[in-house]
Formats: structure tokens, C-alpha cells, sequence
């Protein structure tokens, strides 16, 4: 279970928003880049290297337990041929899925190791290290293991393993481990959110605002597309569920109609676009995790269609919601094989609320009121994908997910802010400490709740 660091926040926004394939931050992404590590730290041992005959992953806790249904083998299999998630094609993550084809060798400074369907094994699930979803990378020869290392998937992308170098971050202009201290900066600063933050990330990546600001554009426009190319599909999902896509129709029916649902069925139907993207393994952004990822795309195209908000104000609200996210991640955790669902959904309402806020320029209070009432509303969601998969519940979730934060939005917003009682670093505690109280039958192993209550696969 992660435990807060009391040091100040370093992530980068471009961490959290992360583009890749889906359908699983923790289970897709993460390995990939788990595997894309471990063959550049192979490639560093010469001896070894020369030695080397085959490749073993082992897969522990819910990697083991829902690996299969989120694509891990085929994300670990990717990166060890060297395919980074954001550039990967899902037609190249499909190949590897085919049972019935040949896999390629994993070429690495002039050595051919062969690839089999037998070079990732599903290992335990009950086990004492410290993160659920983990990995054991093999360097095999001579009938004995040269060499190993264990790496940790911890949720949104990001990886974790003993020994990992800091990315080499500088500190933050602005020093913030809670909301209370990201408040008390606004205020002593004289910025508003927004430019704090984007200011952080300038100081602490070195990068220029004008790079900065490019960057989130791309981010916005992948989000922008996935919702957009969801709209247009139609068909029954990849898996053993025969799920079938509904976002298409949705929106059809929203368009229909010019009464009072017509908002909430729009962002209905923009929130499930996307989250079927994902699940059919579709590029999409991580928000904060790719299970969650449908959620802050429905919120940016309700404020763009529906609300009249300025484009660049969008695209700088993407700025305040990863406020949002990083704080979850540093105080809490956005792993749903860690805290449940709360830590991916719940967190990724918390973020769109915050942005709904900021968006109709509300105070910085009223922001983290928004974020407080959304992430309090989702405390105690189990992670039980049906089959192993990020289709039931998860594609419904993200469309109550949006649905929340617009509310949460709203009740911050026409209330009076001042006789808020809970505020939002205290959600978070409760979010961490509801999370290590749930049994681990209820995050994302498929042991419990739906996975086992509803159809069989």
C-alpha cells in the first residue's frame, strides 16, 4: 500500500495524462513501460546479455488474477520488442494477441532472444509484496536465472521498482503536499490555479510554457478524439462478454431531445465513448488511470458543445484537474488494485469537478469543494470488473463518474462555500484508509461483487 511522502509534489501533469493503448493503466500501460525498463537494463549487462537464452515474467496479485481480461501479456510482450505505449498501434498489440501467430524475437544489441506465449506466467495472487500489482522480469540461460529484478505497477502508468533513478525533476517553484498548502500558495502568490500549477511544471521539467502549452493540446485533442471516434462505432466490444457498444445510440437520443436531460445524456453518452475506446484497446489519455479515462474527455466536451466555454480555458482546466489527480497520488493512491475504484473513478470525478469549477471561474474553495463532494460520493467503490475485464462495470462508471462531478460541481458552487465541514485532504485520508480496510477480493482481482454475481464468461 503506497504511503504518503511528505516531500513536496514532483510529478509532472505530462505523468498523469499519459496517451497509450487500452484498456488498463495498471495493467496495460504500466507493463509496458515495466518491460520497456527491463530491456534497457538487460541491454546494460553485456555479460548477461551474451548469456541470455530466454525471458521469464511472472505476474503476482491482480496483474495474475486479471491479467488476461486487461491485456497484460500482450502490454508486457509490446515492451519488450520495444514499443512505447504512446506510440504502439493497437493493430500491432492485436498481433500479439493472436494465439495462432508467430511471435517475434526481442532484438537487443545484436542478440535475438525468442519470445514465447510461455514468456509470461500467471503466478501467485496472495503475496507479501508491497504493491498488489507486480512483476518479476527473468533474464534465463544455461537452465539457471542470470539475473531478475521485481517491478511494481502502482497505478496511472506509473511503475515503481528498488533502485529506480529519480527522473532528474527540479524542486517546484511552488511547494504543495496537500490542498491546504496548494490554497495557502494561490493565496500568497497572487496566481490562480491554473498558472501555479502550469508554473510548477515549468520549474520542476524545465520545460517552456509555450512547450508546455503545446503539449496539453495534443493531450485535449486525444481526449477530444476519443470521444469523438466512440460516437461514430458501433458493434460488440473485444472479449468473452459480447458487451456491446451504446454510447453511439446514446448520443442519437440525446440530440433528439431539448428538455432539462439532454446535458446530462450528452455527457452520458461522451463518457461512455471513450471508455469503450479503451475497452476495445483503443488509444486513449490516462485521467488520472485508463479505467477512469472516459471521464475527463466528457467533461471537456460538455464544457466545449454544451457550456461555451473558451477553448483555451479548456485546455487550461486539464492544468487544475491534474492538480487534483497528483494530490490523490501523493496523499492517497489512483490504483484501483490498491483503494478499489474510488482511487480511479472517484478520483478522476474529483478532477473533472475541479474543472467545471475553475471553468466558470470559481474561487480556489469552490474548486476543492468540487473535488471534496465528488471524491466523498465515490468512497468505498470496490473494483470487480466483470471477467476480468474493463468493460463491466467500468464503462457505466465512467459515465456516473462525469455525471457526479457536474453534480458535485453544482452543489459547490449555488452553495455557500464557507460552511463547507469536510474539505478534500480529509476525503483523501478517508479514500486511503477505505482502501486498506477492503478486503482484496474487491480490488481488481474479479474475486467478488459483480465479477462473481452476474453472467458467467
Amino acid at each position: 500500500m503506497y504511503n504518503a511522502a511528505m516531500d513536496a509534489i514532483q510529478t509532472s501533469i505530462f505523468d498523469l495524462y499519459q496517451i497509450g493503448p487500452g484498456p488498463s493503466s495498471s495493467h496495460t500501460i504500466g507493463p509496458m513501460c515495466a518491460s520497456l525498463a527491463f530491456r534497457e537494463m538487460l541491454a546494460d549487462r553485456t555479460e548477461g546479455l551474451a548469456r541470455t537464452e530466454a525471458i521469464e515474467v511472472v505476474l503476482l496479485g491482480s496483474l495474475s488474477a486479471t491479467g488476461k481480461g486487461h491485456g497484460t501479456p500482450e502490454a508486457i510482450l509490446a515492451g519488450l520488442l520495444g514499443y512505447a505505449p504512446a506510440e504502439v498501434q493497437p493493430e500491432q498489440i492485436e498481433q500479439l494477441r493472436d494465439p495462432k501467430a508467430d511471435l517475434p524475437a526481442m532484438n537487443l544489441a545484436g542478440r535475438s532472444i525468442p519470445l514465447t506465449r510461455e514468456t509470461v506466467r500467471f503466478g501467485e495472487i496472495l503475496h507479501d509484496h508491497p504493491y498488489s500489482n507486480t512483476m518479476i522480469f527473468r533474464a534465463l540461460g544455461g537452465g539457471a536465472v542470470l539475473w531478475e529484478i521485481t517491478m511494481y505497477s502502482v497505478g496511472g502508468g506509473f511503475i515503481e521498482y528498488p533502485g529506480q533513478e529519480s527522473p532528474g525533476r527540479n524542486a517546484p517553484e511552488f511547494d504543495y503536499t496537500s490542498m491546504a498548502t496548494l490554497e495557502a500558495q494561490i493565496e500568497s502568490s497572487g496566481l490562480d490555479l491554473a498558472e501555479l500549477i502550469l508554473r510548477n511544471e515549468q520549474a520542476i521539467t524545465g520545460a517552456t510554457a509555450n512547450e508546455i502549452e503545446t503539449h496539453l493540446e495534443k493531450i485535449l485533442a486525444v481526449m477530444c478524439d476519443s470521444v469523438s471516434r466512440g460516437l461514430e462505432a458501433e458493434g460488440v466490444l473485444p472479449g468473452p462478454i459480447g458487451l456491446h457498444r451504446k454510447a453511439r445510440s446514446l448520443y442519437h437520443r440525446a440530440m433528439s431531445k431539448r428538455n432539462s436531460p439532454q446535458r446530462m445524456l450528452m455527457l452520458n453518452s461522451y463518457a461512455l465513448a471513450t471508455a469503450e475506446e479503451n475497452a476495445a484497446g483503443h488509444i486513449v489519455v490516462t485521467a488520472p488511470t485508463l479505467g477512469a479515462c472516459g471521464v475527463l474527455p466528457a467533461a471537456l466536451m460538455g464544457m466545449r458543445e454544451m457550456m461555451q466555454i473558451d477553448p483555451q480555458q479548456c485546455r487550461d482546466s486539464l492544468l487544475v484537474g491534474a492538480a487534483i489527480g497528483m494530490l490523490a497520488k501523493h496523499n492517497a493512491s489512483i490504483a484501483g488494485a490498491e483503494v478499489g475504484c474510488q482511487g480511479e473513478i472517484g478520483v478522476a470525478s474529483a478532477m473533472a469537478a475541479s474543472m467545471f469549477a475553475w471553468a466558470h471561474d470559481y474561487s480556489p474553495r469552490v474548486v476543492a469543494n468540487a473535488a471534496e463532494i465528488a471524491l466523498e460520493h465515490h468512497l468505498g467503490m470496490t473494483c470487480d470488473p466483470v471477467a476480468g475485464c474493463v468493460q463491466i462495470p467500468c464503462i457505466e462508471r465512467n459515465a456516473m463518474g462525469v455525471v457526479k462531478a457536474y453534480n458535485a460541481f453544482l452543489l459547490a458552487s449555488e452553495g455557500d462555500w464557507s460552511s463547507q465541514k469536510i474539505t478534500f485532504d480529509q476525503v483523501l485520508a478517508t479514500m486511503l484508509a477505505t482502501g486498506r480496510d477492503m478486503s482484496s477480493r474487491y480490488k481488481e482481482t474479479s474475486a467478488a461483487g459483480l465479477a462473481v454475481n452476474t453472467i458467467e464468461c
